[in-house]
């Protein structure tokens, strides 16, 4: 075995201390639990699988795909579709990346860096402040209000004083799963110098839709993702704003960062689109019968969601980390919050799944909290 011990006399956990920027040793790897053998309701995936066109077309597909050369660095098939979807023309334009975190990335590397504020409310996206730190940037987080609104004044007032570079505000939130009130987000919008992103990550289960903001407000971008309407594992963000924006930051962006696999992916996708529009339907009425449930469990405050996944918070002496774990063991892994911030204390965040996972969930959380044997 190799010794750690150097020449010099210091050890590697020396070193590591000497070189390894203090804001990262101080922190901790994003947690992603295992979920080898349980119905896996932590991470807000869609739970059906691909259409069969698109399976099919993958199969086709594959053995054609230049994989010796470069990828199309524009991903221009791709933004050629997603221009067509969302009815994107000029000035404005779009920029990929390898899920919604790069894109996250990008902004802070472009406009973030020392010296630089994000700010956010909270709780929110841990992304954001982990990339606040990644990219030696302060993080100033305005807390919500109890039922999880925006706390107006607070914010105005942090704007003022922090002036941030970057605001990050998820529409709707995550992991609170509630939209904000539209007047709030202009009046932050209005009263910010700097870059306002609007997160619209959860899009696909909710009517609200602020893509207009980004043609209508100079210092506002739109950020969505496939990841939630059922391509997770491809990883591909988008984010729109006024061509001048998108310049700029594709200077940030790695090259061929949009692999030439994912790219045939998202294509067949989103040929088939409203396939996976009727998932997300079909989960959001899902959605409203597990609200249901759980309101009748009366185990605590269940918080009405615009987004895949409901966010509970036990009450009656109920323990949010023990429950968490009697699920596991009953072989359903959701995402126990306490701990996360303040706001979440004792809360438990419920992704919806299929109508059998579902009720799989709600059996194994009547064992978790002691209803049933």
């Amino acid at each position: 075995m190799a010794s750690t011990e150097n020449k010099d006399g210091t050890g590697l956990a020396k070193r590591i201390e000497t070189w390894v920027r203090p804001a990262i040793r101080e922190i901790g790897a994003y947690h992603v639990a295992d979920a080898t053998g349980l119905i896996k309701l932590d991470a807000m995936e869609n739970p059906y699988g691909l259409p069969d066109a698109v399976r099919r077309g993958l199969i086709e597909g594959l053995g054609d795909v230049a994989v010796n050369r470069y990828p199309d660095p524009e991903a221009a098939g791709v933004r050629k579709s997603l221009a067509e979807l969302y009815g994107v023309h000029s000035p404005m334009d779009m920029l990929f990346g390898n899920g919604s975190d790069e894109l996250i990335q990008i902004l802070a590397l472009a406009v973030g860096g020392p010296g630089r504020v994000i700010l956010s409310v909270e709780p929110a996206f841990v992304m954001y402040r982990m990339i606040a730190t990644f990219t030696q940037s302060e993080y100033v987080g305005v807390p919500l209000k109890s039922d999880f609104s925006i706390d107006l004044d607070a914010t105005l007032a942090a704007i003022e004083q922090h002036q941030p570079a970057l605001i990050f505000l998820a529409q709707p939130n995550n992991p609170t799963g509630n939209l904000f009130d539209e007047a709030a987000l202009k009046a932050i919008v209005e009263t910010a110098q700097g870059l306002v992103i609007l997160d619209e990550a959860y899009t696909a289960f909710t009517d609200s839709d602020c893509l207009a903001w980004a043609s209508q407000y100079e210092n506002v971008l739109v950020m969505r993702t496939l990841s939630k309407v059922g391509l997770a594992g491809l990883r591909f963000g988008m984010l729109f704003g006024h061509r001048d924006w998108i310049v700029q930051l594709n200077k940030v962006r790695m090259p061929y960062n949009i692999n030439c696999m994912t790219q045939l992916a998202i294509e067949l996708a989103l040929e088939n689109y409203l396939v996976f529009s009727a998932q997300c339907q079909q989960l959001r009425e899902a959605r409203t019968t597990l609200f249901n449930a759980l309101v009748s469990m009366d185990i605590g405050t269940v918080y009405p969601s615009e987004a895949n996944f409901i966010l509970v918070r036990l009450a009656g002496g109920l323990s949010a980390p023990r429950v968490h774990q009697r699920m596991k063991a009953a072989g359903v892994l959701i995402k126990n919050l306490h701990g996360a911030h303040p706001l979440l204390e004792n809360c438990l965040r419920l992704t919806v799944g299929k109508p059998e996972e579902n009720q799989r969930m709600l059996h194994a959380l009547q064992q978790g909290v002691g209803l049933t044997d």
